[in-house]
This record gives C-alpha cells, structure tokens and sequence, in this order.
C-alpha cells in the first residue's frame, strides 16, 4: 500500500509539538525523551528527534544478548601465565567500537577477522572480563588491589578512558610511601600525566617521601635526577643533604663510590657554614669529598663571589605579603598579592598594628620584626618579633628583641634574622642583635660604626650590608657591610645620593636602592651596588617618588610597594625588570599606606581564608598627619615633619 499524498495529509490529526524560541532544539515531551529540532526542507516544515536514551538501551540490550551468547560472533580464549584458559563470548563491533586494537583486529584483513575462537595472552582473565563488559555498560570499578592490573589492561588495549579513570583513581591514592613506585609504574606504561602528578607529589613532599623505602630503592642516578630539580619542596637545603647521607648509609659497601655524584647534585653553597663543619667532623668521607666540602666551607666563610645558586622553586604558588603600614595610624593588615593572577587576599591580622616594621621569611615562615605602633591614644616602639605561618593562617610571638626598634633593617644569614638599627623614642640605634629561630634566642652582635634608622638592609655571599637612613642627624648615603665570621662592620661605598626610608633588596650578585627621602624631596631614583667591584650605579627611576616603601623581589624581578610621595600615601604597586632596566606598574594595594613589611613566601593553605578581594581598595591621599613611617626590611622616612602633639621624636626624621 502506497503512502498518503501530500494533500492527504490535511486529514491526519495535529499534534502539538514542543518549539522553542527561534526554531532552537526543544526536548519532547516526557513520552519520547527527545531532543527535537524544528527545521524546513524544501519547503516543508521537519521535525528531528534525537532519543536521549537510546545508545545506551541498545547497548544495554547487546549486553543481555552476550550474557545469554546470542549473536555472539567471536570468542576471546584468554591465557594468562599458569591459570585455567577462560573463554569470553562477545560481539565484534562492540569491542572494536570500544579498543582501537580490537578494531585493527577485526577489520585489517589479519587472522582473527576469519577466527571463531581468537588467543588472548598477557592479561589477566578478570581485567579482560571487566574490559569486555566496559564495553558494553560504559561502566568499570576500580580499586587498590586491581587498578594495577585494570590499567595495563586498558594501555594494553589503547582504552583511553578507562586509562584516564585508573590515573585519576591512582592520583588519589599519592602516599609518601607509594608516590615513586607509582611514577615509575606510569614511567614504564609510558602514562605522561600519571607520571607528571606522580613527580609533582614527590618534589612537594620530598621530605616525607626520602624517609620511605621506595626512595632507599632508587638508582643513584635516578637520585641525582631527583634532587637535581628546583621544584623540591625543602625547608632548606640540609634535607637534601641528609636524604642522600641516609641513601648511602642504607647500602653503604655498595653507594660510597656514588657519594661525589650525589654531593655535586646537593646545592651545597646553600648549606650554612655550620652545618657543613657539624658533616666533616661527623660522617667519614673520602678524601675527595671531604675536600669538596671543606672548599665549599671556606668560600662560605671567606665570603667568596660564586655564581648565583639556582634556587629550589616548588611549584607552590609564592606570594608577596605586606604587613601593617601606615594611614593616619599604624595598622594591623596582612595581605598577599599573587603576581602571576593579580588576585589580593586579606588574612589574619597582626596582634597590634605597627608600622615601621621589618619583615623576613625564613623556612617558609613569614616573620614580623618590630616597629611602632601609632595610635590615637598614644605612640609605643615595638620589640616585638611575630611569625606567620601560612599553612594554618595564625600568628604567634617570639621572643622579643633587647630593645624597641622602630624604622628597623632586617636580613637573614643562615637562616638567623638580624635586626639593625631602627629608633627607641629619641634614641636612635647602632646596635645590631641576632636571632635563632632554633633556640628562639636573640643575641647582640657588633653594633654598626654608624647610627641609622630607616636604614636599607641586604645580604649577599653571607654578608649583611646596611644603606643610608638617618643618624638623628643627617641623611645619610654611606654604607657598610658586616661579616658574621669576624663578627665586624667595616665601610663600603657610598652612595651617590643621600636618602633615608629608601627600599633595598638584593638581586643576583646587586644591591638595588630605591626612592627614599633626602631630607628636601622624596626621590624616585634607584642606585645598584656592584659587591664585586664596591662600586655604585644609577638604573632606571621608578614612575612614582616614593619613601617608606615596602620592597620583596619576587621570580628575577622587584617589586616596590606603597610609600609616601610628600603628599599622598601610594597604593600603586611598581616592577622592575633588570633584564630591561623598566619599570611597570602593575597593581594597586588595597589602600594607600606606607611603613609596611614585605616578604615572599607561600600560598596560604587555609580554604576559610577571608575572601579573595581583587580591585577593592579605599582610595587614600593626604599629608602626613603624625606618626613614623617605616618600609620593610629598610626602616623607613616620610620625609615629612612632626610635632610633639603627635606623638613625633624627632623633627625631618
């Protein structure tokens, strides 16, 4: 019987269709569960109906077909090592629509296209059966004692999705104890992200993952490859160090002759002088490395030029954090700026707001070094030392320092903090005092030859040099260097500008000064200091004048943040490229201060963390209306004059 003609179709009852706007796909009523897409085609109106459901109700039917062997067109005959040969019905077109292998199988003229029955060898009944019915339900379950096998299965057969489940369930399974067996699994399957995430848990929890049995297991030269990385995730040095004593000690006979490989992939000149003497006098060494490290020893302790270490970088975000500053009063932020998002974040705030502070990391702590805190109701010089610690969002206290140091320089030499000069009320200090977060002990040192407050402290080759500041006095330009082995200052060059509250840091084998106050102006100008030749130069001016400026280098490059103009507080955020010799500006804090502390350290840990804030900042200008400005890890100087109504020591400080 023929179809009806189209003009016969006028007799047929209507049927309401569901349209969307503008002829867009609808999804058909709950009967039919379809997506149904209105179109015309020559000149008459169509409808498409896509059914949701129904590849997987034809599948789901093939699967009833295999389980009862009907239309079954191949048998797998899977042998596996000394185990009873087990046979699988199946469908070809099912698992050539599932493995790439199957379908070169069946459809490239080989034998098995022609064979009943085809040999299965090298995978294990089970895996194949869950393969086989992967196929057909688009389902697999995977656990601890069978992805192993799941997975060389799926490799074997080029099944990438359920390659991709087994990676994901084994990158949840990451331990210290498993990582590395994990990687070289992936290594060996050739699965690049497996192995990509594996390497990454071991750089990051190289510590924990070095005390393991697998890492006593390693090749020595698979060992030189790990501790060769930057990306190790090493509170210092010192790890890496012990982790390959602890290899040779677990094989000794068979390692001692590996030892010297393994001392040139250690970043030994980042090793204290002390802890390298502690090595030679304790462990047995050979006479070649024990001259390696004696060598190492003395140009530590001579202080000698050496090309720049590559430092350990973990791929952990690292972030540059401000302390407090000043706004009309001293304040208690904590903020971070991501370079790499623009992203600020607001954390906890300092136990008592304080400007002119100094600021230091050391081992990933974040530490906060004295100050003042200038408030309506009264003015107090800090001695205060406060450390941060960015897994859990909290400060604590430290012991405090000998005395209250306001407009402070700070620096680090094997991993102790030196707190120099800086101001208690109209005293204005040469002393310098050292602490040992060890011990928590802080300790006089020799004082400087000059007194300084908002004085610039770097430190370079083990030596701490001190820039400028103010001796009650005068601006101030000279410099002077300090060597912890003779426990001795002794003068430098001197700068080509006088400046106080100026922003210092080292960068490669440089000392960079910027901006500052010359007891007229605040300057934009930057100097850099050769340590080699003890000369100095001028770089490229900053786009703002600034003193009291926060300063960090952050990945090869400086970052100045904030600072008083004469008029304003700055919110502006400045970078220097040393590669350029430019300047950018490329953010803005959230409110203009000075007088903060800045250092870089890693991303926060904490999910509760106070919200991300991006561009929210208070817009801030104004003169400077009492209190001391301080800049981090340089002392600080506004510039600007104060009277004793506020609180003030000293006028044009």
């Amino acid at each position: 019987q023929s179809l009806p003609s189209a003009s016969n179709f006028q007799h047929f009852p209507c049927v309401s269709l569901p349209l969307s706007e503008q002829g867009c796909p609808a999804v058909c009523p709950t009967e039919c569960k379809a997506v149904v897409t209105p179109s015309t085609r020559n000149g008459h109106r169509v409808f498409s109906y896509t059914l949701e459901s129904h590849t997987a109700a034809a599948f789901a039917i093939m699967n009833e077909l295999r389980l009862d062997s009907q239309l079954c067109d191949v048998t797998l005959r899977v042998c596996y090592n000394d185990l009873e040969a087990v046979d699988f019905v199946a469908h070809k077109v099912v698992l050539a629509s599932s493995s790439p292998v199957f379908r070169a199988m069946f459809t490239n003229g080989l034998k098995e296209c022609g064979m009943e029955v085809v040999p299965i060898e090298g995978i294990h009944p089970r895996v194949m059966g869950r393969l086989i019915e992967f196929a057909y339900t688009a389902s697999i379950s995977v656990g601890e004692k069978c992805v192993i096998h799941v997975m060389n299965g799926a490799v074997m057969y080029q099944i990438d999705s359920v390659v991709k489940a087994c990676c994901d369930f084994l990158v949840t399974q990451l331990d210290p104890s498993n990582a590395i067996g994990i990687a070289s699994f992936a290594e060996q399957i050739s699965c690049t992200e497996l192995h990509q995430k594996a390497r990454e848990y071991i750089y990051m929890n190289f510590s924990q993952v070095a005390t393991q049995e697998e890492f006593f297991n390693l090749s020595q030269c698979q060992l030189v490859t790990l501790i060769s990385r930057d990306e190790l995730n090493v509170r210092c040095e010192s790890v890496v160090f012990q982790a390959c004593v602890a290899w040779v000690r677990y094989d000794r006979e068979n390692r001692r002759p590996y030892v010297q490989a393994l001392l040139q992939a250690v970043r030994c000149h980042s090793l204290t002088p002390h802890f390298l003497q502690a090595q030679l006098q304790s462990l047995e060494w050979d006479d070649q490395c024990k001259d390696y490290l004696s060598q190492i020893f003395q140009d530590l302790t001579l202080h000698k030029p050496t090309k720049v270490i590559s430092c350990r970088t973990p791929k952990v975000p690292q972030l540059i954090y401000t302390a407090g500053g000043y706004f009309r009063q001293s304040l208690s932020y904590l903020e971070a700026y991501n370079p790499c998002t623009g992203a600020w974040l607001r954390l906890a705030d300092l136990q008592v707001p304080r400007s002119g502070l100094a600021a230091v990391v050391i081992s990933g702590l974040f530490y906060a070094v004295g100050g003042r805190n200038n408030a309506p109701d009264g003015n107090m010089d800090s001695n205060t030392l406060d450390c941060y610690n960015p897994m859990n969002n909290c400060w604590l206290p430290c012991a405090p320092m000998s005395v209250p140091r306001n407009r402070i320089g700070v620096g680090v030499i094997d991993g102790m903090i030196y707190a120099v000069g800086g101001s208690h009320g109209c005293i204005h200090h040469n002393s310098v005092e050292r602490y040992d977060p060890d011990r928590d002990q802080w300790h006089l040192v020799a004082p400087m030859l000059t007194r300084r407050i908002g004085v610039g402290v770097a430190v370079i080759n083990r030596l701490l040099y001190a820039v400028g500041g103010f001796d009650g006095t005068h601006r101030l330009s000279s410099s002077e260097c300090y060597n912890p082995e003779r426990d001795e200052w002794k003068s430098m060059a001197a700068m080509n500008t006088v400046r106080s509250g100026a922003g210092v840091c080292a960068l490669g084998n440089r000392i960079y000064v910027m901006g500052g106050y010359d007891g007229t102006n605040q300057l934009n100008t930057v100097e850099r200091y050769d340590v080699e030749t003890d000369t100095w130069s001028f770089a490229a001016s900053m786009r703002h004048r600034r003193s009291a400026l926060g300063v960090t280098a952050h990945h090869g490059k400086i970052y100045v943040l904030g600072g008083y103009d004469g008029n304003t507080f700055l919110d502006s955020v400045e970078c220097y490229d040393p590669e350029t010799d430019t300047w950018s500006e490329v953010t803005r804090m959230m409110s203009g201060r000075s007088g903060v502390g800045v250092a870089v350290t890693m991303e926060p840990c904490q999910k509760d963390l106070a919200q991300c804030l991006k561009h929210e900042r208070t817009e801030v200008t104004g003169g400077c209306e009492g209190g001391s400005l301080g800049c981090s890890g340089t002392g600080g100087d506004s510039g600007s004059y104060h009277n004793s109504r506020h609180g003030a020591f000293g006028k044009g400080t």
